[in-house]
């Protein structure tokens, strides 16, 4: 597969410097509790005083991807080091469980991501990939976007013969809200490389992952 410079990860991961200071903290909690307020919130009763800040410290955890991940980028040589076409078996993992925020809405969606590709000559360490997925996922963002992101990076730091990424999500913006239909599954995948060009390859991950035959894709 043709890969990315690894220089450009963290700008293929859009990190953020996201330094708050005391003093726009306030701010913005004084925002938050007159949008609270106007909503129909009681403000200022014994289980509300205190909500302002914790909805902050709330949504600066839940998109603390922005902030990136020191132990993200290490591999691994793998069995392969002939620089020959050489590669080894589909490495799959999941269901890795995420969490994330609708830029749309600004409301969870949540679910599980698979990851599987066709090492060649590096492999990474499989806590990473669920490192990758959570870096891609805890911020604002789109479905499909978690998907590309995790195989831009997985290409950039692995350069492997195929990626494949599989995610299925329930998205509360379309159960509160809107439709309001429930529990509803959105289903997103990511083919590169081999998986891209061989059928076979698809349909073994797929069936792995366990949606193949289940009509769930």
């Amino acid at each position: 597969m043709k890969t990315n410079d690894i220089k450009s990860v963290d700008e293929m991961l859009d990190l953020r410097e996201r330094t708050i200071t005391a003093e726009q903290r306030a701010k913005f909690e004084g925002y938050v509790a007159e949008i609270f307020s106007a909503m129909g919130m009681e403000m200022g009763t014994q289980s509300t005083e205190q909500t302002p800040k914790r909805f902050i410290n709330a949504l600066l955890e839940a998109t603390e991807g922005y902030d990136g991940d020191p132990k993200l980028i290490k591999t691994f040589g793998s069995e392969c080091q002939s620089g020959n076409g050489c590669s080894i078996a589909q490495i799959i993992q999941g269901p890795i469980p995420f969490h994330s925020l609708c830029e749309h809405h600004v409301l969870p969606f949540f679910g599980n991501v698979y990851v599987g590709y066709i090492a060649s000559e590096k492999i990474i360490g499989l806590s990473k990939l669920t490192r990758l997925v959570n870096l891609a996922s805890r911020r604002f963002a789109v479905q499909e976007r978690i998907g590309q992101q995790v195989a831009d990076i997985l290409e950039a730091t692995t350069a492997p013969e195929g990626i494949a990424v599989y995610i299925e999500a329930h998205h509360l913006c379309m159960e509160m809200r809107g439709v309001r239909e429930r529990e509803p599954l959105t289903r997103t995948t990511v083919w590169r490389g081999s998986y891209a060009t061989d059928p076979t390859l698809r349909s073994e991950f797929l069936q792995t992952c366990g949606v193949e035959h289940h009509g769930r894709i």
